[in-house]
């Protein structure tokens, strides 16, 4: 049951800065203490505060008071009043000149700060110009404790009210009773449902203009999130009549008026209209554009490419074979050149050719995937140091309007572009095309650009589909490598997946040395079975820890699903202890010792890479969806959780940070994309069909090292071979980029001169 309380804030015992958690001291009337917790935007010493909250009982620091909400109170005597002023809450006013103040003014100092703040001039040691500051900054403060008590009446937390009111200041009242949807516009954290219910409070009616728009906004935003750049008009009208639930109807007035307002763009095609997010389709554009400008012909002598191609073959005791050759020659003569391939078709070994016919130019060579694992690999088997794409372009926090992907600020960009001959990004399909567009942004033309994936991997979990769109444009050179290598076509993970992308079943009679099939039929006994080959068999087989075993499932949900998966696997593979501290976030727990996975992009928080004796030697900020690592230290004092990531990065979460972690004793096939594991362990008995296809199983598959073992239903496994439908993604940066194309094209030829149009065409040349 919810009390209050009343007290003045003595002091602060810990406060976050990041999310406001503050650990404080309050006294009361007759100044016993309580410890209270809670979020805060901004708080004080010496301020008295009334609070709503609950008694709870900490098993370390016994009795605390939980404050839900609050409201900052005047102080009602003079010495609450000294005390006040003196706390640091104005700017400007200590202890000292707080005493003199309130000796000055006595009993009506508290009239005088409020309504005659000029008057303080009047003390020793306050001039008139600090009496106007003084003056501003209670008016402030009077004005933002009002606000927050308003915004706390529609049910608006004190950090997303504080947010509210930095962003509106006075004007959140009118804001408020016209068009709280704005919020989900303006503000990170507001979301359309957010807005909804403050507009249900207020009053506002269902088929609202304001709600109507708001909603269908809200709508491609959330399918933004499925990997889609838009939607076609009638997907869009359905999701968004179930949404708001209104008729189609209601929206059709709305499309053009949120086109003429720059809000959509709607592209007409001769199936649909196409409708984006503005900022989505000039993201796409934009990309392409840049594409198309990196597209330069760079024509080298071919007798002496030939030679350094055979050099090269000399120096490094390998052969190419035609398509690897070629390869070669694509990327010494174009600015922007696509390789691509699947598991065993000599990618690497083309890409160390690449490396060194630039490196005996005297070219200046950059390395990045999208990953920290996928770029510890390409450093691994390129021996040229690789880095994130992310650490690439020099990351640096987030800029205040972080609204969407795009908006994170990368220090290397078009005003400060890569210092590089050649750029070389692997793991392309993982890409999405906001961290394309930023990559571009910091490329200028002359530097080459060389793409490197395997289209038949699963999309970026961000918008859109990058690679596949770049080669389905048909306008940059792209060498496909089909060919498998010898030592490769010995490994049945190769084989396998090879047959399994074309749609060929595979053999399951378990001869193989590094593909296994163990038929179980019953969900419980499949677990049993993935923790007997986790604890026993598999690290003794592939010579790995237990913990570099990666159990992969299509789903979240059900049986084998990866939240059901983790909580048996943990049970198993980090059982509780006494030495182990615990602490328990929403449904998980989190205990050290325990595999954890970042499941969203934050690009404000700080890692730093530990010396030998914990000194840091680098720091950075971003950790993002993917990143991997072991929680190392729980510290229920600080209420901070120690990550230490498989990059050697370090990261503290406070415990409301941590809802961004989840266990990673299985994941996702999705979220293993660009990563590669000794073992594989893939659970198989039941599921949506649409989750069970082939393009899923491929992936799963192709990130196994050495060995890959399905548990589960031979009849499962081989319908997602056969199963080819996997969900439609609507993107269209290949369309952007043919469009282009031919636009730069048409143009060129319209400057080709003839007959007596030559003066025409060479007086517009010059000009």
């Amino acid at each position: 049951m919810s009390e209050k309380i009343t007290g003045y804030i003595d002091h602060v015992v810990f406060r976050n800065n990041d999310n406001g958690y503050t650990v404080m001291v309050v006294k009361g009337t007759k100044e016993e203490e309580l410890t209270c917790v809670g979020s805060f935007p901004s708080i004080s010493q010496g301020v008295t505060i009334e609070a709503e909250g609950i008694y709870t009982t900490h098993p370390v620091y016994g009795k605390q008071f939980q404050i839900h909400s609050y409201t900052e109170k005047m102080p009602e005597d003079s010495l609450a009043m000294e005390r006040y002023l003196g706390s640091g809450a104005i700017k400007g006013i200590g202890a000292a000149l707080a005493a003199r103040i309130v000796r000055h003014f006595g009993e009506d100092t508290l009239r005088i700060v409020e309504e005659e703040p000029e008057r303080l001039s009047e003390v020793k040691g306050i001039s008139e110009k600090k009496a106007r500051e003084i003056a501003v900054q209670v008016t402030e403060k009077a004005d933002m404790r009002r606000a927050m008590i308003f915004l706390q009446k529609y049910g608006i937390s004190l950090n997303l009210g504080a947010k509210i009111y930095q962003k509106y200041g006075q004007a959140v009242y009118g804001v408020l009773q016209e068009n709280p949807y704005r919020l989900a516009e303006d503000i990170s954290g507001v979301g359309f449902k957010i807005a909804d219910e403050i507009a249900s409070r207020i009053g506002i009616h269902t088929d609202s203009d304001y709600r109507i728009r708001s909603g269908m906004l809200y709508t491609l935003m959330q399918a933004s999130g499925e990997g889609h750049i838009y939607l076609p008009q009638k997907e869009l009208f359905e999701r968004a009549s179930r949404l708001l639930d209104v008729d189609p109807s209601y929206m059709e007035k709305h499309l053009m008026d949120m086109a003429i307002d720059r809000k959509l763009v709607l592209k007409e095609t001769k199936e649909a209209t196409l409708v984006y997010p503005s900022k989505y389709y000039q993201i796409e554009l934009n990309t392409a554009r840049m594409l198309n400008e990196l597209n330069i012909k760079c024509p080298e002598n071919e007798k002496l490419v030939e030679r350094r191609l055979a050099q090269i073959q000399k120096e490094t005791g390998t052969v190419l074979d035609e398509m690897q050759k070629k390869a070669v020659k694509e990327a010494a003569e174009n600015g922007l050149f696509i390789l691509t391939g699947g598991p065993g078709t000599g990618k690497t070994t083309t890409i160390n050719a690449i490396i060194r016919f630039f490196e005996g130019e005297g070219a200046e060579l950059r390395l990045a995937a999208p990953t920290g694992r996928a770029a510890k690999r390409m450093t691994e088997t390129t021996g040229y140091e690789a880095q994130t794409i992310h650490r690439l372009l020099e990351l640096n926090g987030v800029p205040d309007e972080e609204h969407d992907n795009q908006a994170i600020h990368f220090d290397r960009n078009a005003q400060n572009p890569l210092d590089a001959d050649v750029i070389i990004i692997d793991e392309m399909s993982m890409v999405d095309i906001f961290l394309m567009h930023s990559l571009l942004q910091a490329i200028t033309a002359g530097t080459r650009l060389i793409l490197v994936g395997d289209e038949n991997q699963l999309p970026s979990v961000g918008p859109g589909n990058v690679l596949r769109d770049i080669i389905r444009s048909q306008v940059f050179p792209v060498v496909e490598l089909t060919k498998i290598f010898r030592q490769a076509s010995e490994s049945d993970i190769v084989v396998n997946a090879h047959k399994i992308n074309r749609g060929e079943q595979v053999s399951l009679d378990n001869k193989s040395r590094d593909f296994f099939f163990l038929k179980r039929y019953d969900a419980d006994i499949i677990i049993r079975v993935v923790i007997a080959l986790i604890q026993e068999k598999m690290p003794r087989y592939v010579e790995a820890r237990p913990f570099e075993i990666q159990v992969l499932t299509p789903m979240r949900k059900g049986l084998l699903g990866v939240e059901r998966l983790n909580q048996i696997l943990q049970r198993y593979l980090n059982p509780p202890d006494s030495g182990k501290r615990e602490y328990e976030a929403g449904q998980q727990m989190f205990r050290e010792g325990d595999k954890v996975m970042q499941v969203k992009n934050n690009y404000q928080m700080e890692w730093e890479v530990r010396g030998k004796y914990g000194i840091p030697v680098e720091k950075g900020v971003g950790v993002f969806n993917g990143d991997t690592g072991i929680l190392k230290e729980i510290n229920e004092f600080s209420e901070i959780a120690s990550v230490e990531f498989e990059d050697g990065r370090w990261a503290e979460y406070s415990f409301k940070q941590l809802e961004e972690l989840e266990l990673a004793y299985a994941i996702t096939i999705h979220k293993s994309q660009g990563s590669e594991y000794p073992a594989v362990i893939l659970p198989i008995l039941s599921g949506p069909r649409m989750l069970l296809n082939r393009n899923l199983l491929y992936t799963a598959v192709t990130r196994a090292r050495k060995c890959v073992t399905v548990v589960g239903s031979e009849e499962t496994f081989g319908e997602m071979i056969r199963n080819e439908k996997q969900q439609k993604r609507y993107s269209s940066l290949d369309m952007r980029i043919r469009e282009l194309a031919e636009s730069s094209l048409s143009q060129t030829m319209s400057f080709v001169p003839s007959g007596n149009e030559g003066t025409k065409a060479a007086d517009l040349s010059g000009m």
